[in-house]
């Protein structure tokens, strides 16, 4: 079933502590940092999920895939994977899995270039990495070029 082309998407960049949020529109292909969660059960991350679906009317998912650099799966794509098919029961929204490979120090580079202090940064390295991905995303297509990453 082909994915939606118009409306509001999320981009997750996956974290065992911490998961950035983005939130995008496909029709203006743009992405903002939205927050970052702090994962505290299965049942409360859950919860969090099902609303943020609710509240932000989603259509459905982006879970960044960290990959090697030579595009092979990597320990980490599979925890991904598993948190995409997780989220996608608990939502009821379909899962896209993208490439998120130098998300995170890009991200870091851009908020050590506006001068912030480590805390600073770390309180929005995730959300920033998430935007990032997910600005990539609708730059390659989103929904209307951009096939699954299926393992």
């Amino acid at each position: 079933m082909p994915l939606p082309t118009t409306g509001r998407i999320a981009g997750i960049d996956y974290g065992t502590v911490r998961i950035g949020v983005a939130i995008g529109d496909l029709e203006v292909r743009m992405a903002s940092a939205y927050e970052n969660y702090n994962r505290r059960s299965e049942k409360l991350d859950g919860q969090y999920f099902a609303t943020l679906a609710k509240e932000e009317r989603l259509l459905y998912w982006v879970v960044g895939l960290p990959v090697h650099l030579s595009g092979g799966e990597s320990q980490k794509s599979s925890e991904a994977r598993k948190f995409g098919q997780w989220l996608g029961e608990r939502t009821g929204l379909a899962v896209e899995y993208f490439d998120e490979r130098y998300t995170s120090s890009e991200a870091e580079a851009l908020l050590l270039e506006a001068g912030l202090t480590s805390k600073q940064r770390k309180a929005r390295l995730d959300q920033l990495a998430a935007q990032i991905m997910l600005t990539a995303y609708l730059e390659a297509g989103g929904a209307r070029d951009v096939e699954s990453i299926d393992g």
